[in-house]
């Protein structure tokens, strides 16, 4: 079940979609993120982040993807190839608790903005949160009509 955590009021930085399968990783991410102003979607697995960003008419627009790799189901590796093939520029930011150089080359090859080792600090994370949405806002910036 996709959980949406609402940002602080009138203090909204981005949306930013967390993916991880353990809920005692996911869950106090989520709320460290709502108190510094995003809006966040949790998903379990990628089959649920993927659900979540197909549902309804409109796909869920987000500025970021925190996705974990060792996941049930529809893996990290599997959704973050499904998010850049059909949101290429929406920035994706792996956090995983298994250290692989040669996965982490193949996936920054294949646009992932940053990879992150568990644990990470809470400082670590929003810095590279907040660029990586950055980054997306100015992007979606340069194109608005």
């Amino acid at each position: 079940m996709t959980t949406i955590t609402h940002s602080a009021e009138g203090h909204r930085q981005g949306r930013v979609l967390v993916v991880d399968d353990e809920a005692q990783v996911r869950k106090p991410i989520s709320i460290m993120l709502a108190k510094d102003g995003y809006e966040v979607v949790e998903a379990q697995d990628g089959e649920e982040a993927i659900e979540a960003l197909q549902s309804g008419d409109n796909p869920l627009m987000v500025d970021t993807v925190l996705c974990d790799i060792r996941m049930p189901n529809i893996n990290g590796k599997e959704a973050i190839a499904y998010f850049r093939s059909q949101f290429p520029g929406v920035p994706i930011v792996v956090m995983t608790g298994y250290p692989d150089v040669e996965l982490a080359v193949s996936l920054m090859r294949q646009g992932v903005r940053d990879y992150l080792i568990k644990p990470v600090t809470k400082e670590e994370l929003l810095s590279v949160i907040r660029k990586s949405v950055e980054q997306h806002v100015v992007l979606k910036d340069q194109f608005a009509v």
